[in-house]
């Protein structure tokens, strides 16, 4: 994928949520707030996204005031309206209603000079869930380790 650089990342939904689809959307941002996530100064953690009127909204996310910006700056956490197709928005509207999923943003990127933002459409898991997914990884560590030539 050509153009794309990827400015943050949401570790902490891949392990707390299985994710089923995934979404990627543009974001209604203010001057200096773009200026802000270009220097990577954007706190994914407590975010989500929820429909609201027929439009989604990412709320939570931390994104820190510019330094050299002046009476410009927004309040960090602010509510930022993000930008889906018609079709899409009824499809997440569907999932979150009856099959009981959330929204969670994933990672925030840059493509072609736009500030794109990936949702996904997360269930949650349980604490056993998540001991299986650590077993997992620390299988295929211990595999890797194994087969790579320097032992």
């Amino acid at each position: 994928m050509a153009g794309i650089k990827v400015l943050a990342t949401n570790k902490k939904a891949r392990h707390d949520y299985f994710i089923d689809e995934v979404y990627e959307c543009g974001i209604e941002l203010k001057g200096t707030e773009v200026k802000s996530i270009r220097n990577g100064k954007i706190n994914l953690k407590e975010g989500y996204a929820s429909v609201d009127n027929g439009e989604v909204f990412l709320k939570q996310v931390h994104i820190s005031p510019y330094e050299q910006g002046n009476i410009n700056n927004v309040d960090p956490l602010r509510v930022r309206k993000l930008l889906l197709h018609k079709y899409e928005i009824k499809k997440l509207i569907g999932a979150i209603t009856i099959k009981g999923y959330s929204l969670v943003p994933l990672r925030v990127y840059l493509k072609n000079s736009r500030v794109k933002i990936e949702i996904g459409l997360a269930r949650g898991k349980k604490l056993y869930d998540k001991r299986q997914d650590l077993a997992k990884k620390d299988a295929q560590r211990r595999i890797q380790r194994e087969l790579s030539p320097k032992y």
